[in-house]
């Protein structure tokens, strides 16, 4: 038996074409969202993406995107992809071992239960989010899951970072458009 996820096609030249360093948490939530838009425009997946950088240089590690409907894969949300990819990349499970640099998420929105586990257990000692209240939800229809109230305080346990409320409106609009677009929310039974 194998299992395999990729991105789509359309993100080979895509991310040729990034520098290889984003400097401010603004560069790197924009090129996030620009990758999320992208996803459902071209019909590869949902309005999500998710990049892994490294904090303090802002080198791009990996970014991926939403690939649940294509791969029939419910766990392939865009979190999911970027950590594993960047786990392959790097070579290693844990993203915050021992003489590894400062390793940060960026997320268009508050990561679903299953990705918000993901990140804890990755290694990364930083998140980064457009936004944490309910506007998704109640805009696109999907169900993120049942994250626990004191989601920060779990970060904070932990010793990672959490950076809230960056490029929000620009996140917002892309899942304004996404529902304006007829797109399929692939909850599972429309949960």
């Amino acid at each position: 038996m194998d299992f395999t996820l990729a991105l789509p096609d359309w993100t080979t030249d895509e991310i040729k074409a990034l520098p290889d360093v984003f400097h401010s948490v603004e560069e790197r939530m924009s090129v996030v969202i620009k990758f999320s838009r992208l996803n459902y425009v071209r019909g590869t997946g949902g309005p999500f993406a998710a990049g892994v950088f490294e904090r303090d240089t802002g080198r791009l590690v990996a970014i991926g995107v939403n690939r649940v409907m294509s791969h029939n894969c419910s766990s392939a949300h865009a979190e999911i992809m970027a950590l594993s990819l960047a786990q392959k990349v790097l070579g290693t499970y844990d993203l915050g071992g021992p003489g590894m640099p400062t390793h940060q998420i960026v997320v268009n929105w508050l990561p679903c239960a299953m990705c918000f586990g993901a990140l804890m257990w990755s290694g990364v000692k930083s998140l980064v989010i457009a936004g944490s209240d309910h506007r998704l939800e109640s805009i696109t229809g999907f169900d993120e899951g049942p994250i626990t109230p004191i989601w920060r305080e779990e970060l904070q346990k932990r010793g990672i970072e959490l950076i809230d409320n960056v490029l929000t409106e620009s996140a917002i609009e892309v899942y304004e458009d996404f529902a304006r677009s007829g797109s399929i929310v692939y909850n599972a039974r429309q949960g």
